[in-house]
């Protein structure tokens, strides 16, 4: 399913409430790939980070939302130029997703497999969850799961203005190995793609051929209300 954009609250709070109702069985599906894109900057921190040490606080504040996903993972910033997916899967649909390390390997390869034909150049996959063009990193990821569904997703950096990403986001507080103390602009790169084409070839990989139409919008304002909009979230310590 491709969302229309309702905003980083709301497609923050759409991937924690797909993955909640297909663990609750209300959700009759063998799996979800839904695509967004943002119409407009914000950064979104990880579960368990930090805001004051993962944004420049001066950057942000009044100026672009910062918001806290359900999953793990570093910051991102998100804005024109980011393609975004999501993956809800049930874990018993393959041996390997039945341990955090096996669902890394098995989802950013099929997702490396996919993207290598589009581009010149090696793709690899990096760290634990990255995807890297000739060494620089152009996909992010990070999983939640629950007992019997998970959660994986990402953003495949199409365009982007690094400029701004240097004056958002200082240099991460955890960083992989293989960046070697590079800066944004030299760590990261872009697919120059157009965003229909990484998404066909990525609906192909994942052999999701069925519109998905039973979107939670109950549970997605509830969460919206009670957590996504909400200081005491984003900005938790």
């Amino acid at each position: 399913m491709h969302s229309r954009y309702g905003g980083p609250e709301w497609e923050l709070a759409c991937d924690e409430a797909l993955l909640e109702r297909c663990e609750a069985g209300e959700i009759r599906t063998d799996g979800v790939l839904r695509f967004w894109e943002a119409d407009a900057p914000f950064v979104v921190i990880g579960y368990a980070n930090k805001a004051a040490l993962e944004i420049n606080a001066l950057a942000c504040m009044g100026k672009i939302p910062v918001l806290r996903r359900c999953s793990g993972g570093g910051s991102v910033l998100q804005g024109p130029g980011c393609l975004d997916y999501s993956l809800v899967l049930p874990i018993n649909c393959a041996p390997e997703l039945a341990s955090i390390t096996e669902t890394n390997c098995l989802i950013m390869k099929r997702n490396r497999d996919a993207i290598a034909p589009l581009v010149d150049g090696e793709v690899r996959v990096e760290g634990y969850t990255d995807l890297t063009l000739d060494c620089r990193k152009f996909s992010g990821n990070s999983q939640r799961r629950k007992n019997r569904w998970l959660l994986f997703h990402g953003t495949f950096l199409l365009q982007s203005d690094f400029e701004f990403m240097e004056k958002v986001l200082p240099f991460p507080p955890r960083a992989p190995e293989y960046r070697k103390g590079r800066k944004h602009s030299d760590f990261l790169t872009t697919l120059n793609l157009p965003a229909e084409r990484v998404k066909h070839t990525l609906i192909r990989a994942w052999n999701a051929q069925t519109p998905f139409t039973d979107v939670p919008q109950a549970r997605i304002r509830e969460l919206i209300d009670t957590k996504y909009s909400r200081v005491e979230w984003n900005f938790r310590t």
